[in-house]
Protein backbone atom coordinates (compact mmCIF):
# COMPACT_ATOMS: atom_id res chain seq x y z
CA UNK A 1 0.00 0.00 0.00
CA UNK A 2 1.27 3.47 -0.91
CA UNK A 3 0.91 6.22 1.71
CA UNK A 4 -1.79 8.86 1.23
CA UNK A 5 -0.21 11.55 3.38
CA UNK A 6 1.96 13.82 1.18
CA UNK A 7 4.51 14.34 3.95
CA UNK A 8 4.84 10.59 4.45
CA UNK A 9 5.34 10.16 0.71
CA UNK A 10 8.00 12.86 0.91
CA UNK A 11 9.63 11.07 3.86
CA UNK A 12 9.83 7.73 2.05
CA UNK A 13 11.26 9.41 -1.06
CA UNK A 14 14.19 10.97 0.79
CA UNK A 15 17.65 9.94 -0.32
CA UNK A 16 19.34 10.18 3.05
CA UNK A 17 20.40 13.82 2.55
CA UNK A 18 20.54 15.49 5.99
CA UNK A 19 19.48 18.89 4.65
CA UNK A 20 16.38 17.43 3.00
CA UNK A 21 15.51 15.42 6.11
CA UNK A 22 15.80 18.51 8.33
CA UNK A 23 13.57 20.47 5.94
CA UNK A 24 10.91 17.77 5.87
CA UNK A 25 10.68 17.43 9.63
CA UNK A 26 10.79 21.19 10.12
CA UNK A 27 7.65 21.38 7.98
CA UNK A 28 6.05 18.35 9.63
CA UNK A 29 6.90 18.88 13.32
CA UNK A 30 3.73 20.59 14.50
CA UNK A 31 1.30 18.18 12.85
CA UNK A 32 3.43 15.02 13.09
CA UNK A 33 1.70 13.43 16.07
CA UNK A 34 -1.79 14.02 14.71
CA UNK A 35 -0.82 12.85 11.21
CA UNK A 36 0.93 9.68 12.31
CA UNK A 37 -0.77 8.54 15.52
CA UNK A 38 -4.32 9.57 14.71
CA UNK A 39 -4.16 9.59 10.92
CA UNK A 40 -2.02 6.51 10.27
CA UNK A 41 -2.40 4.46 13.42
CA UNK A 42 1.29 4.75 14.26
CA UNK A 43 1.64 2.17 17.03
CA UNK A 44 5.34 1.32 16.73
CA UNK A 45 6.45 3.78 19.48
CA UNK A 46 4.19 2.11 22.02
CA UNK A 47 5.16 -1.38 20.88
CA UNK A 48 8.88 -0.68 21.22
CA UNK A 49 8.47 1.17 24.53
CA UNK A 50 6.62 -1.79 26.03
CA UNK A 51 9.37 -4.19 24.94
CA UNK A 52 12.17 -1.98 26.27
CA UNK A 53 10.39 -1.38 29.59
CA UNK A 54 10.12 -5.13 30.05
CA UNK A 55 13.88 -5.49 29.51
CA UNK A 56 14.93 -2.84 32.06
CA UNK A 57 15.87 -3.87 35.55
CA UNK A 58 15.45 -1.05 38.06
CA UNK A 59 16.71 2.51 37.58
CA UNK A 60 17.93 3.10 34.05
CA UNK A 61 19.26 5.79 31.76
CA UNK A 62 17.84 5.27 28.27
CA UNK A 63 18.74 6.81 24.92
CA UNK A 64 15.89 7.46 22.49
CA UNK A 65 17.78 7.69 19.20
CA UNK A 66 15.85 9.57 16.55
CA UNK A 67 13.31 10.62 19.14
CA UNK A 68 11.34 12.91 16.85
CA UNK A 69 8.45 14.54 18.69
CA UNK A 70 8.95 12.28 21.70
CA UNK A 71 6.36 9.58 21.09
CA UNK A 72 8.63 6.82 22.41
CA UNK A 73 9.69 8.83 25.43
CA UNK A 74 6.07 9.59 26.21
CA UNK A 75 5.14 5.91 25.88
CA UNK A 76 8.05 4.91 28.12
CA UNK A 77 7.02 7.44 30.77
CA UNK A 78 3.57 5.86 30.89
CA UNK A 79 5.12 2.49 31.70
CA UNK A 80 6.10 3.89 35.13
CA UNK A 81 9.54 2.31 35.22
CA UNK A 82 11.08 3.23 38.57
CA UNK A 83 14.11 5.51 38.29
CA UNK A 84 13.83 5.91 34.51
CA UNK A 85 15.70 8.79 32.85
CA UNK A 86 15.50 9.37 29.09
CA UNK A 87 17.82 11.31 26.77
CA UNK A 88 16.67 12.04 23.24
CA UNK A 89 18.61 12.82 20.08
CA UNK A 90 17.30 13.77 16.65
CA UNK A 91 18.46 15.43 13.45
CA UNK A 92 15.59 17.92 13.45
CA UNK A 93 15.53 20.91 15.78
CA UNK A 94 11.83 21.36 15.04
CA UNK A 95 11.00 17.84 16.16
CA UNK A 96 13.11 18.27 19.30
CA UNK A 97 11.10 21.37 20.17
CA UNK A 98 7.94 19.27 20.07
CA UNK A 99 9.59 16.55 22.17
CA UNK A 100 10.60 19.09 24.81
CA UNK A 101 6.95 20.06 25.30
CA UNK A 102 6.17 16.53 26.48
CA UNK A 103 8.40 17.02 29.55
CA UNK A 104 9.59 13.41 29.66
CA UNK A 105 13.25 13.82 28.65
CA UNK A 106 16.23 14.56 30.86
CA UNK A 107 18.15 15.99 27.92
CA UNK A 108 17.50 16.59 24.21
CA UNK A 109 20.12 17.33 21.57
CA UNK A 110 20.69 17.34 17.83
CA UNK A 111 22.61 14.43 16.34
CA UNK A 112 23.07 12.79 12.95
CA UNK A 113 22.69 9.02 13.21
CA UNK A 114 24.53 8.51 9.93
CA UNK A 115 27.71 9.69 11.69
CA UNK A 116 29.54 8.67 14.90
CA UNK A 117 27.70 9.92 17.96
CA UNK A 118 29.46 12.46 20.14
CA UNK A 119 29.04 10.44 23.32
CA UNK A 120 31.16 7.90 25.19
CA UNK A 121 30.82 4.16 24.79
CA UNK A 122 28.88 2.25 27.44
CA UNK A 123 26.78 5.30 28.40
CA UNK A 124 23.24 3.89 28.51
CA UNK A 125 21.33 1.13 30.26
CA UNK A 126 19.02 0.84 27.27
CA UNK A 127 18.66 2.23 23.75
CA UNK A 128 15.53 2.48 21.63
CA UNK A 129 15.10 3.69 18.06
CA UNK A 130 11.74 3.82 16.29
CA UNK A 131 10.93 5.20 12.85
CA UNK A 132 14.59 5.78 12.01
CA UNK A 133 15.44 2.66 10.01
CA UNK A 134 13.15 3.29 7.06
CA UNK A 135 13.21 4.45 3.45
CA UNK A 136 15.47 7.42 2.79
CA UNK A 137 16.60 7.88 6.37
CA UNK A 138 19.26 5.80 8.17
CA UNK A 139 20.84 2.53 7.08
CA UNK A 140 21.73 -0.56 9.13
CA UNK A 141 25.28 0.67 9.83
CA UNK A 142 23.86 3.11 12.40
CA UNK A 143 22.95 0.17 14.63
CA UNK A 144 26.62 -0.21 15.45
CA UNK A 145 26.69 3.23 17.11
CA UNK A 146 23.57 2.38 19.09
CA UNK A 147 25.29 -0.76 20.36
CA UNK A 148 28.48 1.16 21.12
CA UNK A 149 26.81 3.68 23.44
CA UNK A 150 24.89 0.93 25.28
CA UNK A 151 26.47 -0.68 28.31
CA UNK A 152 27.38 -4.39 28.01
CA UNK A 153 24.23 -6.43 28.51
CA UNK A 154 21.93 -3.45 27.88
CA UNK A 155 18.89 -3.95 25.62
CA UNK A 156 18.82 -2.18 22.25
CA UNK A 157 15.32 -2.16 20.77
CA UNK A 158 14.85 -0.95 17.20
CA UNK A 159 12.17 -1.03 14.53
CA UNK A 160 12.98 -1.59 10.87
CA UNK A 161 10.31 -0.74 8.31
CA UNK A 162 9.16 -3.73 6.26
CA UNK A 163 10.01 -1.95 3.00
CA UNK A 164 13.74 -1.77 3.77
CA UNK A 165 14.37 -4.93 5.80
CA UNK A 166 15.37 -7.14 2.87
CA UNK A 167 16.49 -4.56 0.26
CA UNK A 168 18.90 -2.86 2.69
CA UNK A 169 20.26 -6.12 4.11
CA UNK A 170 19.34 -5.70 7.77
CA UNK A 171 19.30 -9.41 8.58
CA UNK A 172 22.80 -9.89 7.17
CA UNK A 173 24.08 -6.77 8.92
CA UNK A 174 22.79 -7.95 12.29
CA UNK A 175 24.43 -11.33 11.74
CA UNK A 176 27.69 -9.53 10.95
CA UNK A 177 27.40 -7.42 14.10
CA UNK A 178 26.82 -10.56 16.12
CA UNK A 179 29.83 -12.24 14.51
CA UNK A 180 32.01 -9.21 15.37
CA UNK A 181 30.87 -9.44 18.99
CA UNK A 182 29.01 -6.14 19.00
CA UNK A 183 25.60 -7.51 19.97
CA UNK A 184 23.64 -10.62 20.68
CA UNK A 185 20.42 -10.86 18.69
CA UNK A 186 17.78 -11.86 21.21
CA UNK A 187 14.63 -11.61 19.10
CA UNK A 188 13.35 -10.40 15.75
CA UNK A 189 9.61 -10.44 15.21
CA UNK A 190 6.98 -8.87 13.00
CA UNK A 191 5.12 -6.02 14.66
CA UNK A 192 2.53 -3.42 13.72
CA UNK A 193 3.84 -0.09 12.47
CA UNK A 194 1.27 2.12 10.71
CA UNK A 195 -1.92 0.11 11.25
CA UNK A 196 -4.18 2.28 9.09
CA UNK A 197 -1.62 2.41 6.29
CA UNK A 198 -1.13 -1.35 6.46
CA UNK A 199 2.60 -1.21 7.22
CA UNK A 200 4.47 -3.53 9.56
CA UNK A 201 8.05 -3.61 10.80
CA UNK A 202 10.65 -5.92 12.23
CA UNK A 203 10.96 -5.31 15.95
CA UNK A 204 14.54 -6.22 16.87
CA UNK A 205 15.66 -6.84 20.43
CA UNK A 206 19.43 -6.83 20.73
CA UNK A 207 21.79 -7.10 23.68
CA UNK A 208 24.90 -4.92 23.63
CA UNK A 209 28.15 -6.82 24.08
Amino acid sequence: MEPDNPLLKRAYALGGNAREIRALYRDWAESYDADTVEGMGYVAPGEAAAVLAGELDGAALVLDAGCGTGLVGEALSRREVSGLLIDGIDLSAGMLEQAAEKNVYRKLSEADLTKPLDMPANSYDGVVSVGVFTSGHVGPQAMEELARVARPGAPVVVTVHEKVWEPDGYADHLKAMEKKGLVRVRAIRDAAYHEKEGYSCKLCVLEAA
